[in-house]
Parts: structure tokens; sequence; C-alpha cells
């Protein structure tokens, strides 16, 4: 029994600490939150910030999500639907080769690298969902912070 027990302990260990090395929507965002409702101005709302941090989202988050993050959100959006017809879109423009992760209402994990105009990342829900969107941008390049703009837009993914 001595045995089943210290690998039950080393186990939880392992589960603990992988935990704590992955993104953590509990924590404050980095560079604030915003409550948005449909149909709001201005459109696009930007926020500056640097992308980036030491956690690998593709170990964390699976082969579909790619760069290095922080472990807290960098901006939290409270989204309100309203009728629940128009899109939301969350893009970033950086001169730097960003992505971008996502976790929605539902509590999924959503990534993208070069789905935006001039390969900056952005995602599109059809239509928003009403709740909380934990949004982390990150960079290729581990621990290396860039400037990088955050867009949300329920009118077009990106302001060149």
């Amino acid at each position: 029994m001595k045995n089943v027990s210290t690998v039950a302990l080393s186990l939880g260990a392992l589960v603990f600490a992988a935990g704590a090395a992955a993104q953590d929507y509990t924590l404050e965002p980095s560079y604030g939150m915003i409550e948005l409702s449909a149909g709001f101005e201005p459109d696009p709302h930007e926020v500056e910030m640097q992308a980036g941090g030491s956690l690998d989202a593709s170990s964390a988050l699976g082969g579909g999500c790619t760069g290095y993050v922080a472990e807290a959100p960098d901006y939290d959006l409270i989204y309100d639907s309203g009728s629940g017809s128009l899109p939301l879109i969350i893009t970033v423009r950086s001169a730097y080769d960003t992505t971008l992760v996502v976790n929605t209402p539902e509590g999924n994990w959503v990534c993208d690298d070069d789905g935006g105009p001039s390969h900056n990342p952005s995602l599109r829900f059809d239509p928003g969902q009403d709740g909380l969107y934990d949004i982390w941008v990150g960079t290729y390049d581990e621990g290396s912070l860039q400037d990088a703009t955050l867009i949300i837009s329920e009118l077009e993914s990106s302001q060149d």
C-alpha cells in the first residue's frame, strides 16, 4: 500500500506542477478588462500592450496553439451580445509575429497565428456569445516582449 500512496502523491505533485505552468484565467489580467455590449462605440476598441511570455501555449493547450504567453491573461472582455446577431472579432496588430489565445465563455480554448490581415492573428466568433473572454497575446520567442495592439470589433478584423 505504501507504494500506491507514493505513486498517488507523485502523480498529484505532477498534476499540480503542470497546472502551475499553464495559462491561468483566474488571475487578474495584466492590461485590464472591459465590459462591452453589442453595438459598442467606438468600434474598434484598442488596447496597447506587450505581447509574449514564458509559457509555451502548445505544451499547455496542444499543437493547435502556438507562441509563448504569460500565465495571467493579458486582457479580459465581458461581452453582452444583445440580440446575438453581430460577430465578435478579436485581432492583434503588431510589427512582430504574434499569436492569439482565447478562453471563451464556454471554457473552450481557441487559438490563431496568421488568420488576420497582414499575417496577424485574428479570431471571429459569429455570433459573439455572452460572457467572459480571457485573452492572451503571444510571441514566438520565449520571454520576449513585443509591442502589440489588441483590437476588439464587431465590424472588421483589423484597422490597417
